[in-house]
């Protein structure tokens, strides 16, 4: 055992050094960080001869891959797979077919046998989520047109790996031998629908009423959520599935709770940790030598990701009956691989279906394709504008369409925080004035019987207090009696510009609470039921 420890706890360490430095190296210059993790690994690994890939280290990264799953499957709500709507799923089966297909005879013309080319074109074939949530986020057009037809057809592909997962668990159990590659893809997928079922008929009768009684602590329901998603994987991995599978409907499971939103916000932290030490340790078996004598389909593969996959997309949305521009926006934002390659790569090498250079080379492109498109993604409207002026888009024949959001923005909304008696009594009050208030708990049976909107999640979360739509509301209140997470809320709301009216927990906090610029202090529960008044009415917080 000490042995073991010897040997892995340098090399992590390294691991987790080298990803942390290019990490802070990639947020310089807007690289993702999946592309720089693989550069990291390439650069400790085969280039430098610093940390060797082991088993040991294959075991930590795979509960980062465990964990990614397990957060896809928390964005899986059934509510989310009707929204994806018919443009969705028709564009992304047909971008996965058309892709697939093309990627697979391009590889074959580059020399690549027939198995290297079926494991490299389903790679191409996905486009990263973690990148195109990323970049569309920071860019504000997550809810534009071009931005959910893209999600949405990474919630296809998402639903695409899993059975191209299922069928590798069947490869690999049968081996090369025909008749029991058939048996093992039936078993697969016999495991994966007897699976399936259990997992829905739990997360219809028994999660709920188990994570309700849980949710009263919010470190309770975190705990139970991974010994559910490890439950499942070890179920998955009994069935002979693979383990990522497991993962993936314990979170599709989880998502069907009002829980899972506040779940994503407490797990990504750790997920984000394993999925470093993954990407890093890919980047470990990388082979120097592969390097040297593939940069010929590895410039050619990329090329093809970049220019061939987006018109693809294109292709088929005009068709569909979308416009030039939300055609071409949302096809340049797929033009990447997916961080599902690499770990359907690595699992197709592991079952010894591909050799090490086919990970090489995937990587390669992975780095290559994430940084460029990320760029690419930044500045695509102004692209597609200079194309545009020169009549390059006529060819596909589109319709004008504009490009609107699904929604109308939330602003001039009142954020409400904690769900005691003050902040009930608040939220109500505020409702019944005609304003409009969104109510925010972890507790889920505080935010019932509301007469406003309301958010279940902990607004310790930066992501939490933007789908709030913090910059853009006129007033946020906190009933909380948490004098750390208060003073978090009042340095957030300061650093916005949005009047803040906050709970004192008692006179001690006062002074501070003031630096930080709170614009009114709470501090009997009366006086804030009573001072409202003169908050609304006056467009201003009065400083007792």
């Amino acid at each position: 055992m000490s042995s073991m420890n010897e040997q892995i706890f340098p090399a992590l360490g390294a691991v987790v050094v080298a990803a942390a430095a290019f990490a802070v190296l990639a947020r310089s210059v807007r690289l993702p960080s999946i592309a720089a993790f693989l550069f990291a690994g390439l650069l400790i690994g085969p280039l430098a001869g610093l940390v060797k890939s082991s088993h040991s280290m294959e075991l930590v990264s795979e509960l980062g891959i465990v964990l990614l799953l397990f957060i896809v499957g928390l964005e899986l709500s059934f509510e989310k797979i009707r929204d994806v709507g018919r443009v969705a799923v028709l564009a992304g089966l047909g971008q996965v077919v058309l892709t697939a297909t093309g990627a697979g005879l391009f590889c074959l013309v580059l020399g690549f046998g027939a198995q290297d080319a079926i494991v490299l074109a389903l790679a191409l074939t996905f486009s990263s989520t973690v990148v195109v949530v990323k970049v569309l986020s920071d860019k504000g057009e997550f809810d534009r047109l071009h931005g959910r037809i893209s999600v949405g057809i990474l919630l296809v592909q998402d639903i695409v790996v899993i059975v191209v997962l299922t069928v590798l668990s069947g490869l690999r159990a049968g081996g090369y031998d025909g008749m029991a590659v058939g048996v093992g893809i039936a078993k697969a997928f016999g495991g994966m629908i007897l699976l399936l079922t259990g997992v829905l008929a739990f997360s219809k009768f028994l999660l709920p009423v188990a994570f309700e009684w849980a949710a009263r602590s919010t470190a309770t329901v975190f705990i139970w959520s991974l010994f559910w998603c490890f439950a499942l994987v070890a179920v998955a991995e009994h069935l002979g599935l693979s383990v990522e599978l497991g993962a993936f409907f314990a979170g599709v499971s989880l998502a069907q709770l009002p829980y899972s939103k506040d779940l994503q916000h407490r797990i990504k932290p750790l997920m984000n940790f394993f999925v470093a030490v993954f990407f890093v340790s890919l980047g470990l078996q990388m082979s120097p030598g592969d390097i040297s004598s593939q940069w010929v389909p590895v410039a050619a593969l990329s090329l093809f990701v970049l220019i061939g996959k987006p018109l693809i997309v294109q292709f088929l949305l005009t068709r569909l009956g979308f416009g030039n521009k939300t055609s071409f926006l949302a096809g340049t934002s797929l033009g990447q691989i997916s961080e599902f390659s690499f770990i359907f790569v690595a699992l197709a090498a592991s079952a010894g279906l591909v050799g090490r250079e086919i990970i090489t080379i995937t990587g390669l492109v992975g780095i290559i394709t994430i940084a460029i498109s990320s760029y690419f993604m930044l500045s695509a409207g102004r692209v597609f504008e200079v194309l545009n002026a020169r009549g390059i888009f006529k060819i596909f024949r589109a319709k004008e369409e504009s490009d609107l959001s699904a929604s109308a923005e939330l602003s001039d909304h009142i954020i409400v925080i904690g769900m005691n008696t003050l902040g009930r009594r608040l939220a109500m009050s505020l409702t019944e004035r005609g304003e409009t208030v969104i109510a925010v708990d972890t507790d889920p049976r505080k935010l019932r019987r509301l007469p406003c909107k309301t958010h279940l999640g902990s607004v310790e979360f930066r992501d939490v207090l933007e789908e709030l739509g913090l910059p853009r509301a006129k007033l946020l209140v906190s009933a909380l009696r948490i004098e750390e997470v208060n003073d978090v809320l009042a340095y957030r709301c300061g650093i916005v510009g949005v009047p803040s009216a906050i709970h004192a927990v008692d006179l001690s906090v006062v002074d501070n609470l003031l630096e930080l610029g709170v614009s009114y202090l709470m501090l009997p529960k009366v006086d804030g039921v009573k001072l409202q008044n003169v908050i609304l009415k006056e467009r201003k917080i009065i400083v007792a």
